[in-house]
């Protein structure tokens, strides 16, 4: 029986990977035009650093970690998101020094969690995200929010939906709490198992319930927005008041719950609209995580990010109907006629690689028509056509695959000849 790969996993072959190129060269970007910095942490991590960092009460820990024990006895983790590591590395090299602050920084990578396959969701799949830290002020979470909606609009996505909510600060959240157990407590052996072990542990989580979505009590549940005190009320008006100055649509909706335990205040997702995109419409999610540093270990640090999976960014787009402007052409083929003049050709390609060209050749001894046939495969704009006759009058044939024209160029000077054809 053949090898197949991991369920969960994919390949992504040339014609796909260009698509992938395209879209995180965009992301670098617009990084670089708002001054995120990239940064790249192990693909696997201690397992503490999830369970302090990501939350034990949420469905990533509890049953869609890949954890195991190295050689050496220690646990470890496959990264399931990218939040925890990047504060953990900012802790660990002290960037709270730095002179630039906050510090912003971007990521691209695998992440990696055991749960069912479906379309658009992948155990090993590729998140890019952000993170911005070491300012709690409500202009650098509309700054991460214009970033993420700017990439997606700039790759020609049109039909989005930006949610955002409060979860308030820590005297807010736990008012909030302590309503939710009140009005859920009664009745939570109605519940499922993951709902009741909740309810003292995190009872906001309950709200992200998917089992349990439609009970009820789901619908009077109490809302954060009526237990935010003053202060988080103001920051998120200030949060709405800079997004309408940016002309940035949202909608809020009080029932928004991010399923990691780290996020307080600003919370928000982003959601296809388009049509045929499927039941989960969740493109992106993000929040402000204000207390995650010292959960791990490091100085009281606020902190705002978001992460989107490319394999849903990709499926929208598809649903969309977006043609990215990827282009495969060539600058040139090198046809040879003639034993002599496909040796030559080995280093004619070398030469024009060198000089900065795109350069195919034959390497399967096919006649003429057939390396024509493989030049217009390739989409080479131009074909340069050598046989043993020209290689010894020091000639080559160069033809304009757009017009039909053909020259004879000196095959000395080939070189710099075909860069004027360019210019």
């Amino acid at each position: 029986m053949s090898i197949q790969m991991p369920r969960g996993t994919q390949d992504i072959l040339p014609g796909q990977s260009e698509i992938w190129q395209y879209i995180e060269n965009a992301a670098r970007d617009l990084c670089k035009r708002y001054q995120y910095k990239e940064i790249r942490t192990p693909i696997f991590e201690h397992t503490d650093l999830f369970l302090r960092g990501v939350g034990d009460t949420t469905d990533i820990v509890q049953k869609e970690m890949y954890s195991f024990q190295d050689r050496g006895g220690r646990d470890i983790t496959l990264r399931p998101e990218g939040t925890a590591a990047v504060v953990r590395s900012y802790i660990e090299h002290k960037m709270f020094g730095w002179a630039n602050q906050p510090v912003k920084l971007f990521y691209f990578g695998p992440m990696f969690r055991y749960e069912r396959p479906q379309a658009g969701r992948f155990r090993q799949f590729v998140q890019f995200g952000v993170e911005a830290l070491g300012s709690a002020d409500p202009a650098i979470d509309a700054e991460v929010l214009s970033l993420v909606m700017s990439l997606y609009r700039e790759l020609g996505l049109k039909k989005l939906k930006l949610v955002i909510n409060s979860l308030g600060d820590k005297e807010s959240r736990t008012n909030h709490r302590n309503a939710l157990i009140d009005h859920f407590e009664p009745r939570i052996g109605e519940f499922c198992s993951d709902c009741q072990n909740r309810l003292k542990k995190n009872p906001l989580r309950i709200l992200d319930c998917k089992k349990d979505r439609d009970h009820e009590l789901m619908k009077t549940a109490p809302s954060i927005i009526d237990y935010l005190n003053d202060e988080s009320k103001a920051y998120f008006e200030k949060l709405q008041k800079h997004l309408t100055d940016l002309n940035i649509e949202f909608v809020v909706d009080p029932a928004l719950v991010r399923g990691l335990d780290y996020y307080n205040h600003t919370a928000f997702e982003v959601m296809s609209e388009a049509e045929g995109f499927g039941a989960i419409t969740t493109l992106c999610g993000g929040g402000r995580y204000n207390g995650l540093a010292e959960e791990i270990g490091g100085p009281e640090t606020p902190g705002i990010g978001f992460a989107l999976s490319v394999e849903r960014l990709i499926a929208a787009l598809e649903a969309e109907k977006v043609e990215l402007p990827i282009s495969t052409k060539i600058d040139c083929y090198l046809v040879s006629l003639g034993e002599a003049a496909k040796d030559y050709t080995v280093k004619l390609a070398y030469q024009l690689r060198n000089a900065g060209f795109t350069v195919e050749k034959d390497y399967l001894d096919r006649k003429a028509k057939a390396q024509f046939k493989s030049a217009d495969r390739h989409k080479a704009r131009y074909v340069a056509i050598l046989g043993d006759d020209e290689l010894e009058q020091e000639k080559i044939n160069v033809k304009d695959m757009e017009t039909g024209n053909q020259t004879e160029v000196d095959l000395t000077s080939f070189v710099d000849e075909f860069k004027k054809l360019q210019a």
